[in-house]
């Protein structure tokens, strides 16, 4: 049984991510791990925020705070949230960490020792005011195209126009809004991608046709349009530096490389943190290398990326990787996500536009966005949050056909029953036909999540809970006890161990419910991973006489009003 690698894209540090960020990337990857260690499968999920580069140092600048201390806030800030969506990473780093520094100056030397890295001279805007080359961010000006005054020196985030810092009207300095900037020559490193094209079209060819088509037909996109050399190296204070034993001279003018280059590798320098944060106590168990060193058949490494992190990832790291010429572990499956909007328009981090994770979290609990996310996730096409959908969505699927459901048979069986499982008949034919049509949902929900087909998955999860309050409509046991005592108490005894199924395969979606749900019933031992077709079909993991509590509403109704005060608060489309 393979191993299962699982990545999301690194949540960059500057500032709360928004819902499009989470369905992107990180709440599907969540959802498969959990699914895959339920299975029984091994699993490892790395994460980290991605700490490097000019925005991070603008920002700490906007707040007065040293960038390495303004990063640590952020990433406890960031931390705090996905706690709160109950994202279960085995390991959240950060790519400042020692070993993300260690491990990507290991990967530049070895790519100049194999001949795929070059110093080049370049032009590079120069600020004598701040004694230092700018990055193409640190430059500010009014955009030629739309006279917006605030562009950056690499594009307009009003009309989202590419740029040359050299293509702004009154340019500026970002950091001392200096307007005397020059010109100058300053020598930077180039990774030869041109010179592994051919060698990243063929390990490309060998996995496209597995991948979906938006990751792969990306891919092809870059390829096609052949590979570009690029800088790894950017004039910034905050970064992995250049090793000084290797470039001596880019280090003493205090070069860093650029955070395209070190992110990706922090996917390794987070396992390497994960492993060392158990050197003491657990050494054997946390050998990082044997996720990602000369393992290619032993681990199969899946990566989860909305669509304009694909290039980075399918052509970028790979050529990298390639380059390093060390048996390190490439991906095998990159599941890619279009975007998610708000009404039809971005949502914008700098904007603050659209409904952001921290906010989320202060109007409803976790599983509420998880499960309405995975369901309409961004898969074939973009997707859009309205308000109006979330509110149909929760009211429909998580409070009627689920909520619901549980509610009405524990409080109706307490009632009538007590707060035991009643016993009642034998199974008849309509628990024979119920057990044979959980069997069948059961098995499509686990093809779609072998499929990585979350959307599918979802609606198949919804057919499971749906199917029970099929059952019980057909059995009506308020009204079956009237002449059928024995009868209405097979039917809710019935109704429980769909409960308990419910429990169980519903965890990866919505983990909190399904703790609660699985804690109302007071099973000894219950300790099963997941549901086997015959347990589907029989529906007798609860038995006669088992204490059960009727849990608090799992899943409250939104009301007209509770969706006015949501558009009034967020908006009800992009400005």
């Amino acid at each position: 049984m393979a191993r299962h690698l699982i990545t999301s894209a690194l949540p960059y540090i500057n500032g709360i991510k928004h819902l499009g960020n989470m369905v992107g990337s990180m709440l599907p990857a969540d959802v498969y791990s959990r699914y895959l260690r339920q299975r029984g499968h091994e699993v490892l999920y790395i994460c980290a925020t991605d700490e490097h580069g000019t925005p991070a140092e603008l920002a700490a600048k906007e707040q007065g705070l040293p960038v390495d201390e303004f990063c640590a806030q952020a990433h406890d800030a960031q931390k705090a949230v996905y706690d709160g969506f109950a994202l279960a990473f085995d390991y959240f780093g950060r790519s400042s960490s020692e070993q993300n520094v260690e491990i990507t100056q290991h990967f530049a030397r070895r790519l100049n020792e194999n001949g795929f890295i070059e110093e080049r001279a370049i032009r590079q805007v120069y600020s004598p005011a701040d004694g230092r080359f700018l990055p193409d961010r640190y430059v500010e000006g009014t955009c030629p195209h739309c006279g917006y005054d605030k562009a950056r020196g690499d594009q307009c985030e009003n009309c989202t126009r590419v740029l040359d810092p050299t293509d702004l009207i009154d340019p500026r300095s970002a950091i001392s809004g200096s307007t005397d900037l020059e010109v100058r020559e300053t020598k930077h490193l180039f990774l030869l991608q041109s010179k592994l094209q051919h060698e990243v079209e063929e390990w490309v060819s060998r996995h496209e046709a597995d991948w979906p088509q938006l990751a792969s037909s990306i891919a092809r996109k870059w390829l096609n349009e052949g590979l570009h050399d690029r800088a790894i190296t950017r004039d910034l204070d905050w970064g992995v530096p250049v090793p000084s034993d290797t470039w001596p001279e880019l280090a003493a003018e205090g070069k860093v490389f650029y955070v395209w280059f070190d992110a990706p590798i922090e996917y390794i320098g987070a396992t390497k943190e994960w492993a060392d944060a158990a050197r003491d106590t657990d050494p054997e168990n946390r050998d990082w290398k044997s996720w990602w060193y000369d393992v290619d058949t032993d681990v199969r490494y899946t990566e989860f990326m909305a669509k304009d992190n694909v290039p980075f990832h399918t052509v970028m790291f790979p050529a990298t990787e390639l380059g390093v010429r060390e048996p390190w572990k490439k991906v095998d499956y990159v599941k890619a996500f279009n975007w998610l909007t708000y009404y039809g328009g971005k949502f914008s981090t700098s904007q603050r536009r659209g409904v952001f994770t921290d906010q989320a979290l202060d109007i409803l609990p976790a599983d509420y966005w998880r499960y309405f996310l995975i369901a309409n996730a961004p898969e074939s096409d973009d997707s859009s949050f309205t308000w109006e959908h979330f509110t149909a969505t929760v009211n429909k699927d998580l409070a009627d056909t689920l909520g619901n459901f549980v509610n009405r048979v524990l409080s109706f069986s307490k009632k009538r029953f007590g707060d035991e499982v009643p016993a009642g008949g034998e199974p008849g034919e309509a628990e024979a036909k119920l057990g044979e049509e959980i069997a069948r949902l059961l098995a499509e929900y686990e093809s779609q999540m072998e499929a990585l087909q979350f959307r599918k998955a979802a609606a198949a999860l919804r057919a499971l809970w749906s199917a029970g309050n099929s059952y019980l409509e057909e059995k009506a046991p308020w009204l079956e006890i009237k002449t059928d005592k024995d009868g209405a108490a097979l039917t809710l005894r019935t109704a429980m161990n769909l409960i308990h199924l419910y429990a169980v395969v519903s965890e990866p979606f919505i983990p909190a419910t399904s703790a609660a749900m699985r804690q109302a019933f007071a099973l000894k031992d219950d300790t099963a991973a997941w549901v086997t077709p015959e347990a589907a079909r029989t529906l007798t993991a609860v038995p006669t006489g088992t204490p059960f509590t009727v849990p608090p509403v799992l899943f409250a109704k939104l009301t007209d009003d509770d969706l006015e005060t949501y558009k009034e608060r967020f908006g009800g489309s992009p400005e």
